[in-house]
């Protein structure tokens, strides 16, 4: 942790270990308009990594120095020359080597440089996939649904749900507001031969702002009294910038051109900023299933986005109107913040600004920050739609663990990445003990 005033938190923070946090060495002016305006609306500033969740705050990374720090690079770059350690690179695992008779794992298939390889392990195999190729890898070598695996031409050694579950946050995306400043981050004035000079002699400036995404509110909409002990369920990712900021943009929102080009291109040299207003405890549902029993063919992935009962659209919905609110307050009429209200085409015959249009809105501009989990739930072998058990081993095979997001029996209400890395290192507490080595 290098958050200074943070740091001291000893109960919910470390100054050691292997992952380093830190807030961007530079921000916007219009992060700290974000937090005024969370101030104006009767909320607070809080680290939501700590005690309590709910208000606003700057976003902690996994940084260090101003740049990123992936879990490659904190735990494995670290043990690269360690000699019980190897890693194959640009190599594909396709299935997983069952013993029929003892029903237990004993090693993986995988292709490397269009060869063939058999790979085997003395105790146990650890799939860590994540929560769409962990389903797949498991379908494939015949755990899962009895159904869907015959159908595909699997022989199934046991049958799981595997692949249901699927959740995921998820939140409207292109909701945008034009400013009359120029305090935005735009690529032509971040991308300046000094800025990637700073950045590249001292880590500072623009370029160590991590893709714009500077500032974060967690909000309880069953409780909107502003308890900071609130079980949030909605989150307000703030951008200091839009899907007009840089041409990429647009390609990585799988934004249409038709829509950009009626409803973006009008403001394409405009300074603005948007927010995501992303639902964190969906009671959607989606499962990955197979398209075939070829291991290289990508499987299915049905998100199935607004098939509850309405409650995620609701979310949504509070949320929109709550960053609305957060524009018309004193911190972001500072820099003549205004909605940009040109109709998404699709949308237009609703009327701009009502319920119906901002539920048709985020129909047609849905995103998702990759948060996808839950596909390998964990719980007692009773539970009809569990895959492993609380050490995570998979129910009815010996010598199979799942180590990755799928086995979250519920997505939990903030980012994946720090759960993740957590259900990795108890994991490795577990198989140290199983296995009687010292931890």
């Amino acid at each position: 942790m290098q958050i200074q005033e943070l740091a001291n938190d000893i109960k919910y923070h470390s100054t050691y270990g292997p992952m380093n946090i830190q807030e961007p060495n530079w921000r916007s002016p219009l992060s700290r308009a974000f937090l005024d305006a969370g101030i104006e609306t009767g909320s607070k500033i809080v680290d939501y990594n700590g005690e309590k969740q709910i208000g606003y705050s700057y976003i902690q990374f996994t940084m260090n120095n101003g740049s990123r720090v992936s879990s490659s690079r904190a735990f494995l770059h670290p043990i690269k020359n360690r000699k019980n350690f190897h890693l194959a690179k640009n190599a594909m695992v396709t299935k997983i080597l069952i013993d029929p008779w003892k029903k237990r794992a004993f090693g993986v298939q995988l292709m490397k440089d269009g060869k063939k390889y058999t790979v085997k392990a003395r105790r146990e195999v650890i799939l860590s996939a994540g929560a769409i190729n962990s389903p797949q890898l498991l379908m494939l070598s015949g755990i899962g649904p009895t159904e869907h695996l015959t159908n595909k031409n699997i022989s199934t050694f046991i049958n799981l749900p595997v692949g249901y579950n699927l959740q995921d946050h998820w939140a409207l995306g292109g909701l945008t507001f034009t400013i009359n400043t120029t305090d935005s981050l735009r690529i032509e004035s971040i991308a300046t031969s000094d800025n990637v000079i700073e950045y590249f002699c001292h880590h500072t400036g623009p370029l160590a702002a991590p893709t714009g995404t500077e500032a974060i509110a967690f909000i309880d909409t069953k409780d909107l009294q502003h308890n900071s002990d609130g079980y949030p369920d909605l989150e307000l990712l703030f951008v200091a910038g839009s899907i007009v900021s840089q041409p990429a943009y647009k390609h990585v929102f799988a934004i249409d051109e038709h829509l950009y080009d009626v409803v973006y291109k009008p403001i394409n040299n405009r300074h603005t900023w948007m927010v995501f207003p992303m639902i964190l405890r969906p009671k959607s549902r989606g499962r990955i299933t197979l398209k075939n029993n070829n291991p290289f063919e990508k499987p299915l992935i049905y998100a199935n986005y607004f098939t509850d009962d309405g409650h995620d659209e609701k979310i949504i919905l509070y949320g929109i109107r709550k960053v609305i609110e957060l524009s018309k307050t004193k911190a972001f009429q500072k820099y003549g913040s205004k909605l940009h209200d040109i109709p998404i085409p699709t949308c237009a015959h609703l009327k701009f600004g009502s319920d119906l249009y901002w539920k048709c809105a985020m129909k047609t501009i849905t995103n998702t920050i990759y948060h996808h989990c839950c596909t390998a739930k964990m719980g007692p072998k009773s539970d009809s739609e569990a895959v492993v058990d609380a050490r995570l081993k998979v129910h009815g095979i010996a010598g199979l663990r799942v180590v990755d997001a799928s086995v979250m029996p519920h997505i939990p209400a903030a980012h994946t990445n720090a759960p993740t890395m957590m259900i990795a290192e108890k994991a490795a507490d577990m198989i140290k003990e199983d296995w009687g080595i010292s931890i």
